[in-house]
């Protein structure tokens, strides 16, 4: 804008000039210059002008057409003023206030629209006195000049036009990537505001990092505003992916739990084997055996009552569950049950696909208490993205999408996932690659995908899902992975865990340090600068946030 301005001050020897832009009903003023009166406002480096914007309408709606930049923006015309002491169209009686004020004497004007090529008016161009080259008397801009001055305007105009839609488009880029980031915060509880706060923590400690002068460090930096903004979209984006993980495999709480918790349909199948107890006892009491059924029944019913509090037991998932538990549960599960009714009825077309290869058993049919049945097993597509080897991931992928099996389920051995749910789980950071990568970022934002999917790879090569080396891994990856983790410690929305304190989540941190899993240095420089404490101050519940010494966790100078 600054080139603008000037370039129309030199090629007509203008003694001050103004650019106006348009905003929300008014001129606003964006640049001043003026050469006697050294008055420099707005532009590279200088403060902005604090005149109040000219309106474009009056009190009453009218059109303002007193004041002659108004009337330029409005007629979209040149109004080439000669003398404006002379002038009865306008007023311009806050000109002459001004000249009184300071000496000066505002004599020619040149008044030209901003208006792009087949655009609205974006703003004006107005020039103040005039002067031959050489010499300090005013004249009246001449119609060569005003032509020169037009075709500039007009070649201004349309660069400015361009400029606002390129930041137009920015801002509704950043606007979508924010959404989506929301969307997927929104998606669960077990996720909260997570994809928010890394960007946050990202930048905070990207800042402290590019003030550092010696070690590892040093070289280190963010020269451009478009390098900040490449990095802060990829941290917006570091868990994109995650729109294509079903929700009840992230909240899945219990072993048996899918779309709802299938230790129901367990629970019916002992109720169906107490009631034919009930039922084999009340024939036994017809038959004359009273005491015997008595005691039968009750010897059964307490069974199945143990039996099913097992199982509900094994549903909710631990830390360890021993080999003979595992055992148990599969002889529990091989209590037959009658069904009486089509198995096949009500289903959707899929689940009905997935049966195909099981041949319908004629009714009454036996069922197992607990079962693995083919139709539980969804297979992994083979033309599936993650197979492409132009991604090069080296995460195992599980031959299956989802195994829904019963005692499958409950036999998993820590937690409530299966193999296949932690994969999908896991996956996030694939799509999320695959993703960006397949995105046409321009050039000064190729880096997008690097910086969003690299933050569960470690440096010593054990991270997923490319299982990248230290070499491989740049600064802005190495920030993500801290400000990921650290997040994720620290969230007190999550409502599967009780928030930990400050000091417990430092802790914890400096065991990925120990194991390589972090950059140390950044570690250090995240505790040495207090980035970890105005994160927590700001984010934390007060209640979580204690004294931490941070000597015993730096290894290096502060």
């Amino acid at each position: 804008m600054d080139l603008i301005l000037m370039g129309a001050k030199e090629l007509s020897n203008a003694d001050g000039g103004t650019l106006y832009m348009k905003d929300d009903g008014h001129l606003r003023f964006q640049i001043i210059r003026n050469d006697s009166l050294d008055i420099k406002m707005g532009g590279n480096g200088e403060p902005p002008p604090s005149l109040p914007p000219v309106p474009l309408a009056l009190d009453d709606g009218t059109p303002n057409r007193t004041n002659v930049v108004s009337q330029s923006v409005h007629e979209q015309i040149t109004i080439n003023i000669p003398d404006a002491y002379d002038e009865g169209r306008f007023d311009f009686s806050g000109t002459k206030a001004f000249d009184q004020r300071t000496g000066y004497h505002s004599t020619s004007f040149l008044t030209v629209p901003l208006k792009p090529r087949g655009g609205d008016v974006i703003g004006a161009l107005q020039l103040i006195n005039a002067r031959p080259a050489g010499s300090a008397e005013i004249v009246p801009f001449s119609p060569e000049i005003q032509r020169f001055v037009e075709a500039l305007a007009a070649q201004a105009a349309t660069a400015l036009y361009n400029r606002e839609l390129l930041d137009a488009q920015e801002r509704l880029m950043d606007a979508m990537i924010q959404i989506i980031a929301g969307a997927i915060d929104a998606k669960s509880p077990y996720t909260g505001g997570h994809c928010e706060r890394v960007p946050e923590l990202s930048l905070m400690l990207a800042e402290e990092a590019c003030k550092v002068t010696e070690g590892p460090l040093a070289d280190f930096a963010f020269h451009t505003p478009e390098q900040w903004r490449e990095f802060k979209i990829g941290a917006w984006l570091h868990d994109c992916g995650k729109v294509t993980t079903p929700e009840y495999v992230v909240d899945k709480a219990t072993k048996l739990e899918t779309i709802h918790n299938r230790i129901h349909e367990v629970r019916m199948r002992f109720e169906v084997l107490l009631r034919d107890a009930r039922i084999e006892r009340l024939e036994a009491i017809a038959a004359g055996r009273t005491a015997a059924a008595e005691a039968a029944f009750e010897a059964r019913r307490a069974e199945l009552v143990e039996e099913f509090a097992f199982i509900a037991e094994c549903n909710l998932g631990g830390e360890f569950m021993a080999p003979e538990r595992v055992e148990r549960l599969k002889d529990i599960a091989k209590r037959t049950w009658m069904r009486h009714f089509d198995d096949r009825l009500g289903l959707s077309q899929e689940e009905l696909r997935r049966m195909e290869s099981l041949p319908a058993a004629p009714l009454p049919a036996m069922e197992t208490l607990l079962a693995d049945k083919p139709n539980h097993v969804i297979a992994r597509p083979k033309n599936a993205a993650v197979f492409d080897q132009a991604f090069r991931f080296k995460t195992r992928i599980p031959d299956n999408l989802y195994n829904f099996g019963e005692i499958y389920n409950l036999g998993i051995g820590r937690g409530t996932l299966t193999e296949e749910e932690r994969f999908k789980i896991n996956e996030h950071i694939i799509q999320t690659i695959i993703m960006l990568e397949r995105m046409p970022f321009p050039k000064h934002l190729s880096r997008v995908a690097e910086y969003a999917g690299t933050h569960h790879e470690t440096l010593s090569g054990t991270g997923y899902p490319r299982c990248l080396e230290a070499g491989d891994l740049s600064i802005p990856s190495r920030i993500t992975a801290i400000a990921d983790i650290f997040e994720a410690l620290t969230a007190s929305d999550r409502p599967y865990k009780k928030p930990k304190t400050l000091s417990e989540c430092v802790k914890i941190l400096s065991f990925f340090k120990k194991d390589r899993h972090i950059d140390p240095d950044l570690f250090d420089l995240f505790l040495s600068s207090g980035v970890y404490l105005r994160y927590a101050e700001r984010y934390l519940r007060p209640d979580q946030i204690d004294a931490v010494d941070i000597s015993q966790f730096v290894t290096r100078p502060s």
